[in-house]
């Protein structure tokens, strides 16, 4: 199959105008034309990625943040975005990405997240639009299906997406009763907290909370569980490569970066 051919099968599960204003998903490097034999699948296209996509012969990475966000004045080996640049057109290997796209799309970041923790009758937290009728938008509010108190809740996220650990703000808020009204946003959650409030939430699921982020929102009843922004957004790998392994009947082979957390407590 061709890249443009696999780019039309990502914009189908994720079409690209559901992305935020300021994001840049989409091919970034490479050749629509190119004949695709072997996809990488990653979150980051960082220098692991890049040198593995060459190790294994890749044709393609496909990744869930852009490699390049701000205007690229120059390709060089002078910057690290540069040399992955470099390394990827001298292997000639496309990269695509698909970013708050894949968060707010139906059926995508903040659907697989709520369901893995067990969110049911859910709803964006922000909602952006909507797709034949069914809202998207950032993140997702619902009823848990199995109501527990914080402390339960928090293990609970911590053995569905395998983490190491999580931060939790606020651990004895919801200890004498249960937690039935939770919110997940998958990434960088911080700024959706009001929403949250508003919309009835007692506890949030995110990642990149810092400390006033976390201590204003226990002030105002809302628990926060910092998973970490690549802990819950690894999902994107083994959820991608189903969808495609479904989609081109076996024609490219799939292959995805192992889950390797990138901060470590010691």
């Amino acid at each position: 199959m061709k890249c443009s051919e696999i780019m039309e099968l990502l914009e189908e599960l994720a079409p690209r105008r559901m992305a935020c204003d300021w994001d840049n998903p989409g091919l970034l490097a490479g050749r629509r034309e190119k004949e695709i034999k072997k996809i990488l699948l990653t979150v980051d296209v960082d220098d692991q990625t890049v040198e593995t996509a060459v190790k294994e012969q890749a044709d393609m990475i496909v990744s869930h943040h852009p490699l390049i966000f701000r205007a690229v004045k120059h390709v060089t080996d002078e910057d690290f975005i540069g040399r992955r640049l470099v390394t990827m057109i001298q292997a000639d290997i496309s990269c695509f990405a698909m970013h708050t796209n894949f968060d707010a799309a139906p059926g995508c970041m903040a659907d697989l997240a709520a369901d893995r923790l067990g969110i049911v009758f859910g709803s964006p937290i922000e909602e952006m639009g909507d797709e034949n009728g069914v809202p998207f938008g950032i993140g997702k509010i619902g009823v848990l299906r199995a109501p527990m108190n914080g402390r339960a809740f928090a293990k609970q996220i911590r053995e569905s997406f395998g983490l190491p650990y999580v931060t939790v703000y606020g651990e004895d808020l919801w200890e004498a009763e249960p937690v039935k009204v939770a919110a997940v946003c998958p990434g960088s959650g911080g700024s959706v907290i009001g929403e949250a409030l508003k919309k009835g939430a007692q506890v949030l699921v995110t990642g990149d909370i810092g400390h006033h982020e976390g201590i204003d929102a226990v002030a105002q009843g809302l628990m926060i569980i910092d998973a970490g922004h690549y802990g819950l957004e690894h999902i994107f790998m083994e959820y991608v490569e189903q969808y495609l392994k479904e989609r081109t009947g076996g024609q490219t082979e799939l292959i995805r970066m192992p889950v390797r957390f990138p901060a470590v407590v010691i």
